[in-house]
């Protein structure tokens, strides 16, 4: 009877640990958001949540500022039940116990946008000794727009636009006519796109994890293809690009669009994309991202699988978003 019972502990042992083994500890990640020209945040926001929950490999928290712009509810001004993304211009009104606890977190994303209140100065020096200890970072779109005067924030996102940046930010960046790398310190202000349309992107490094084994050129839904974005570039690398079409209102450059920053002992995924909600149901959109967090929280990425609605150098491809 002795031996029956040890033998059945030494079973539920072993499948405690087969269990243990196969079901690691989720990456814990932060969303933060709350003041952002973009009426269609709160959506993206949930978006983001999905995409990282459903892949099984995070839990996901929001930590949303009080949501004050200027006196104006964006979120009852700008109803969302029409399907219509507006923008707003004025700006966000500081909240001074905005203060997440980062330290509880693998990694921190970004869905701030242009007009975003300053944060409070303890809460600015303990995001940067988050991301400056190793801490992930990820940037989407008009996240690059926030905290233009925060020198530590431009070198964690390499590149940014809008609030009130210019040549002291530092240089333009983007590939010439021969696809090489200018950075360019010309007078004028960071930050314009033309109007929104689909584009291609183009995978300018093909072995690193983010962007390995995707095609080498595949086309974007409609977004907004952000151009003239300056910054410090310090250890930046682009992974991949867009050509900003002067007939769209562009520069006719190659724009940096996926970008990797290491700031610190932290590892930084950047991404312009993502203007509203059916530019991040683009496929393409949906598995970079989901490679970029998995990146910038881990150093790996733990699903290279190409998804087989991935789109293609003609076709774009979405998912829609209940």
């Amino acid at each position: 009877m002795l031996r029956a019972l040890c033998s059945i502990f030494c079973l539920l042992l072993l499948f405690s640990g087969t269990i243990n083994a196969q079901s690691p500890a989720p990456i814990r990640a932060l969303i933060i958001d709350g003041q952002n020209n973009h009426g269609a945040w709160p959506k993206t926001t949930m978006m983001i949540k999905k995409y990282l929950e459903d892949s099984k490999r995070y839990s996901v928290d929001i930590a949303r500022t009080k949501f004050t712009w200027q006196g104006d509810d964006l979120l009852s001004k700008y109803p969302l039940n029409d399907g219509v993304v507006r923008e707003s211009k004025k700006s966000g009104v500081a909240d001074p116990d905005y203060k997440p606890d980062f330290s509880k977190y693998n990694i921190v994303i970004n869905n701030f946008g242009h007009g975003a209140a300053p944060w409070p100065d303890e809460t600015k020096v303990a995001f940067e000794k988050f991301v400056a200890n190793g801490g992930g970072l990820v940037i989407l779109h008009a996240a690059d727009n926030s905290f233009g005067d925060w020198e530590q924030y431009n070198k964690m996102i390499g590149l940014g636009g809008w609030g009130d940046r210019n040549e002291k930010s530092g240089p333009y960046v983007y590939l010439n006519a021969e696809e090489k790398m200018v950075m360019d310190p010309s007078p004028g202000k960071g930050g314009s796109h033309g109007s929104q349309h689909e584009f291609s992107l183009v995978v300018r490094d093909t072995e690193h994890p983010i962007t390995k084994g995707l095609p080498k050129t595949w086309l974007h839904t409609k977004d907004e293809l952000y151009d003239r974005l300056r910054g410090p570039a310090q250890n930046m690398k682009i992974l991949a690009t867009s050509f900003s079409s002067k007939a769209q209102g562009g520069t006719d450059r190659h724009e940096p669009m996926i970008m990797t920053i290491d700031y610190g002992k932290g590892r930084v995924f950047h991404t312009p994309m993502g203007h509203a909600d059916y530019s991040m149901e683009c496929v393409g959109f949906i598995t970079v991202l989901l490679r970029g967090t998995d990146w910038a929280a881990t150093g790996t990425v733990s699903d290279s699988t190409v998804p087989k609605d991935f789109p293609t150098i003609e076709k774009s491809s979405q998912r829609k978003f209940d």
